[in-house]
């Protein structure tokens, strides 16, 4: 059976939406709660397919998990049997790649499959591997198979420059260098929120980590690690998503338990476009609150790293400028096949002309419903923007792309007002 979005628009979103926890984060927190060596607790985690699936690999691997959606995570890894992680949940998922870098780190070497996810086009693992060699692994690649073998008798610690700014490098080698031998000094670096936060958890569990969020993050390496709890931070790019969903129906949202200064880049361009955003403390937790009259004005988006305007939300707002009053220019630096989804809302009567990198959107004074198809999960999210912005009924297909990254997206919606059903048929 499959699943898809009917989705009645053109009404205004209103209300109050709480923010999960960060699924960017949460993916890389699982598998690094293996370094650990005794348990670890691990808190806000967003009710997503991408948890629930390394979950699945954790348990394949003979760790003790127990889970239960909504509840914390507990992770006992100290009855794991072995490295091998061929399965097929592994080879399913992107995130499973932070397997490399916590069971090299802890076991000093791994059999893990090759790991697929969103098609957003070439995502190498080139500087992961660059990062794992430079600690003194060695890396066999089996291309008939798809499967990548390391292994190190000692990991030692190194100075290592990344050749291009990548989240995941960043956080696989620093999960590796946490026990090596000595300091490693990691070089044009990611540092997203995310970062930040794999590398808080790794200092609570008695990791030496300094310097993420910067450009240069310094990890000097310890002989053992401990249990801890850990709350993962809000999602960013839920938050984001949230922010144009109420421009975009010309609604009024307040979003809470946010971090406003992850959001600045995307504040900066709903207000450049006429939304209003306003930034709160309700005394428990920090808020914003996004309202729209009337058409965006055209605004341009290029994509950038951290703290730029990020890639991840490059495809909901170009769901939400197609209804700008003139034509705005998107340019996608980090990706270059991440406008799979310009096609899709054309079929909402978008007017998108893509070349290479660059699209340029002219704005219609009217979007109307039609059937869509998601190619990943943030253009997932792109078009369930164009449909609640647009006239009529739309279906959105392959839903199970906004499922690995949305906690209960429809019910969300439905709350503030949406009319939004899953139906399977």
């Amino acid at each position: 059976m499959s699943q898809y979005f009917s989705i009645n628009g053109g009404k205004p979103l209103a209300g109050t939406v709480t923010i999960s926890g960060a699924k960017n984060a949460a993916v890389a927190i699982i598998p690094a709660a293996i370094l650990a060596g005794e348990t670890c607790v691990l808190e806000n985690l967003p009710r997503i397919a991408d948890v629930r699936g390394l979950k699945n690999i954790l348990t394949g691997l003979g760790a003790a998990v127990d889970y239960t959606e909504g509840a914390a995570m507990r992770i006992d890894p100290t009855t794991i049997k072995g490295t091998d992680a061929t399965f097929s949940e592994v080879s399913a998922m992107r995130a499973s790649y932070y397997l490399l870098g916590a069971m090299l780190g802890t076991y000093g070497e791994v059999e893990l499959a090759l790991p697929g996810g969103c098609v957003i086009g070439t995502r190498p693992i080139d500087q992961h591997l660059k990062g794992m060699r430079a600690l003194g692994a060695k890396i066999y690649l089996d291309e008939s198979r798809n499967i990548l073998r390391a292994q190190c008798n000692r990991l030692r610690g190194a100075e290592i420059f990344f050749d291009v700014v990548s989240v995941g490098a960043t956080v696989n080698v620093m999960l590796a260098a946490c026990k090596a031998e000595g300091q490693t000094v990691l070089c044009n670096v990611a540092k997203e929120p995310h970062v930040v936060d794999v590398a808080n958890f790794l200092n609570m569990m008695g990791a030496k980590v300094k310097g993420a969020g910067t450009d240069m993050i310094r990890i000097t390496g310890v002989p053992q690690m401990h249990g801890c709890s850990y709350s993962v931070i809000p999602d960013q790019i839920e938050t984001g998503t949230y922010m144009i969903a109420a421009a975009a129906t010309q609604g009024d949202v307040i979003i809470k338990n946010v971090i406003p200064t992850h959001m600045e880049a995307v504040t900066a361009k709903l207000m450049e476009s006429g939304a209003r955003v306003r930034e709160g403390d309700d005394g428990y937790d920090f808020f914003l609150r996004v309202s729209m009259d009337g058409r965006p004005r055209p605004c341009n988006i290029k994509t950038m790293v951290y703290p730029g305007f990020p890639t991840d939300l490059q495809q909901p707002m170009m769901a939400y400028l197609c209804r700008a009053q003139g034509t705005s220019v998107v340019t996608e630096n980090i990706f270059e096949s991440r406008f799979n989804h310009a096609k899709e809302l054309r079929r909402l009567g978008a007017s998108i002309v893509v070349a290479k990198r660059v699209a340029k959107v002219k704005g219609v004074e009217r979007l109307r419903g039609g059937d869509m198809s998601a190619t990943d999960l943030r253009a997932g999210a792109s078009l369930i923007i164009g449909a609640l912005a647009a006239q009529g009924v739309s279906k959105v297909h392959n839903i199970g792309y906004i499922d690995r990254g949305y906690e209960d997206m429809e019910g969300k919606l439905q709350a503030l007002g949406a009319r939004i059903e899953r139906v399977t048929q």
